[in-house]
């Protein structure tokens, strides 16, 4: 019989399943030569280490010595962590809705010993109920079919390849995205917005980052108040709601409910990171306090319990992927309160933290307080939210104590770009260089330890490096690298972008309907190669290059990247006419593209003078501004508008430039935030 291969994996998630009587191969060469050999189908189960129903399905059927059997009789079994394979996670992910089922985790597909799908599905109870069949039954019925209806088979196979390969085409269209068709789109959506509790819909709410981007966005740019109140509106529920950890800080990944008040209670890097850039942008919008203070608590959280450790147990620099839902088998139990909890560490301080936070004797949440402020659309007065915190503090120290939820340690470059540029674009809005710090901290992790050359290594754990860097890679840490050119001035930090730009033309432009395939040209040869502009739970890839490749041109004058933005932005603006939902980063970057802000601050980067005016463009919220600063005589690139402009009376000297036109010189920081 074979035996179980995962214990030699550095994923956390995979190491899980390292015990379970079910015969697992890691993805690879191994599993589909033995496939082959038998003339096996393979059961492709694909999850992450943080998410609840795969732990349920783990327990009631992979840890079930009667399932393994079944599952090691008629199939070859291969698990894959889809955070490190993400490659492989969308194929199959796209496979499961071309068979008209919801994609999601664990995803549960069955594979030809070529790879190719033929059925599948997510979570299988072990007996039927919910209205789903039982996983043993599911493994039964498909061994049956695959031995003796191969025509059925193959008929399913081919439709699915077919399908599979349309998808990896996107429709092309003119390119240019005009302003009146982005508020076109952004009043679309915004009619889904749910008007009482904010965000999109119903329940499940999700935070949807990028296409909150794309609704504040319409806001600055049309002034229409629909817009405003509803990524304000949302963003505060949020910040209140049961999603946000008041005690730990950071965000869950959603919520059940549509108040924001239960969460699914997984935190993962990437949703804190874009959530980071969400509070940034909306408190320079509105200068509200509570997402500032969201917005420190959430960076206290990545460098206090989120940084990675090597392989002798030191903090390693970067961020770790994630934290579980659950710890001692039960979803949240580290995260919830009883009344008698709360009375018994906070004493006479317990009523009025009770009042804030939603604490009573029935609880608000199977007999249980998730900490929430829902009722409260802003912070308290100063004294009470002092008062407030040191209970939080209390509180937190005593969880602390409890069983902790598993934490997935690996560190994922794509992910780590997301933070990287979330820190540099908060460190100067909020006066925090200790951000700006840990932004390059990270950054020299993943150029140090995750990279050969010009070529990213995806994942890294405790000292081991797994998988070719994929599209989301270049493309995140090429946003990181840009945010930290415009934060520092350090030349490097271009250099690098454009490097890692190099390397994507080279190995991963599709030359003939343009766009970037999300591998490589010389990455594992898998069953299509996929190529999408389509936003998930992060920004795709295709959208962040379009607003990176943009800002190149601005920062660079070099056209050659003007060009390859616009020819990608053709290469998928045909898809806004199949459905533009999941579009929100490419749009985002369109308008970049169309109508960047320039400034540009003529002084020592280091002097007084030169900081006030780069804090001042710093602390406005311009979303298409692209900033750099130039030493006195040092020559901006060639067809620069502001090229051959110079300080006003030896004084650090701004210019704002829309087009090819530049305002006046500008050396008073608030005559500058008026400018913008």
């Amino acid at each position: 019989m074979p035996e179980n291969k995962l214990a030699a994996e550095t994923s956390p998630y995979l190491l899980q399943h390292k015990d379970n009587p079910v015969a697992w191969y890691p993805w690879g060469d191994e599993a589909f030569a033995r496939a082959r050999e038998e003339d096996k189908p393979i059961l492709l189960s694909v999850g992450y280490a943080a998410c609840h129903w795969c732990h349920v399905m783990a327990h009631e059927s992979f840890e079930s010595e009667d399932v393994a059997a079944l599952m090691n009789a008629h199939f070859v079994n291969v698990k894959v962590d889809r955070e490190e394979r993400p490659d492989v996670d969308a194929i199959y992910q796209n496979a499961l809705s071309l068979l008209g089922e919801h994609g999601g985790w664990p995803l549960t597909m069955f594979l030809t010993p070529k790879g190719e799908p033929f059925w599948g599905g997510t979570y299988f109870p072990p007996e039927p109920r919910y209205g789903r069949p039982g996983f043993p039954q599911v493994l039964q019925s498909l061994s049956a079919a695959y031995k003796e209806k191969p025509e059925d088979v193959g008929k399913n196979v081919a439709a699915i390849k077919e399908a599979l390969k349309k998808l990896a085409s996107p429709a092309a269209g003119e390119g240019e995205v005009p302003p009146e068709l982005l508020d076109q789109i952004a009043e679309r959506i915004v009619r889904e917005f749910d008007p009482v509790n904010g965000g999109i819909g119903s329940a499940p709410k999700f935070p949807q980052p990028s296409l909150m981007k794309q609704i504040l966005r319409a806001w600055r740019r049309s002034g229409r108040p629909a817009f405003k109140s509803a990524y304000g509106m949302t963003l505060a529920k949020m910040c209140q709601g049961g999603i946000y950890d008041h005690l730990g800080g950071g965000f869950a990944r959603y919520t059940v409910d549509e108040r924001w008040l239960i969460p699914h209670f997984e935190k993962m890097l990437y949703d804190n990171a874009q959530i980071l850039d969400l509070l940034t942008l909306g408190w320079q919008d509105s200068g509200n306090p509570l997402f500032e203070q969201r917005a420190r608590e959430t960076v206290e959280w990545l460098e206090r319990e989120m940084i990675a450790q090597d392989e002798n147990g030191k903090p390693c620099g970067a961020y770790a992927a994630s934290y579980d839902a659950d710890s001692e088998g039960e979803e949240g139990k580290f995260y919830v309160w009883s009344e008698a909890e709360i009375d018994g560490l906070l004493g006479g301080d317990a009523e009025v933290f009770k009042r804030h936070y939603d604490v009573t004797p029935g609880g608000n949440w199977e007999s249980t307080t998730i900490l929430n402020r829902i009722g409260a659309a802003e912070l308290a007065d100063p004294e009470t939210e002092a008062s407030l915190a040191a209970c939080r503090k209390i509180l937190y120290d005593a969880r602390a104590k409890r069983v902790w939820p598993g934490w997935d340690d690996k560190v994922l470059a794509d992910w780590n770009g997301l933070a990287i540029a979330a820190l540099a674009r908060a460190a100067p809005v909020f006066e925090a260089p200790e951000w700006l710090a840990a932004a390059e901290r990270v950054f020299a992790f993943v150029t140090g330890e995750m990279s050969d050359g010009d070529r990213l290594i995806h994942a890294w754990r405790r000292g081991q490096r797994q998988h070719a860097g994929m599209l989301e890679d270049y493309a995140n840490m090429i946003e990181a690298a840009l945010a930290l050119f415009e934060a520092t001035g350090t030349a490097a930090y271009l250099e690098r972008a454009e490097a890692w730009t190099a390397t994507l033309d080279s190995l991963f432009w599709d030359g003939e309907n343009g766009g970037y395939y999300q591998t490589a040209a010389d990455a594992e040869n898998l069953i299509v190669r996929s190529k999408s502009a389509a936003d998930n739970a992060t920004p795709a890839g295709n959208g962040t290059l379009l607003g990176a490749l943009a800002r190149l041109y601005y920062l660079t004058g070099k056209d050659a990247y003007r060009a390859r933005a616009e020819a990608l932005l053709r290469a998928f603006s045909g898809e806004l006419n199949r459905n533009f939902f999941p579009l929100s980063t490419l749009l985002n970057g369109s308008e970049l593209l169309q109508a960047a802000v320039q400034v540009v601050v003529v002084g020592q980067r280091d002097s007084e003078d030169t900081q006030r005016l780069l804090g001042a463009a710093q602390e406005i919220c311009q979303p298409n501004l692209v900033l750099r600063s130039a030493a006195p005589g040092e020559a901006l690139p060639e067809g620069h508008p502001a090229a051959g402009k110079g300080q006003l009376d030896g004084k650090a000297t701004a210019y704002v430039c829309r087009g090819t036109t530049c305002s006046l010189p500008i050396s008073d920081p608030l005559e500058l935030a008026k400018a913008l």
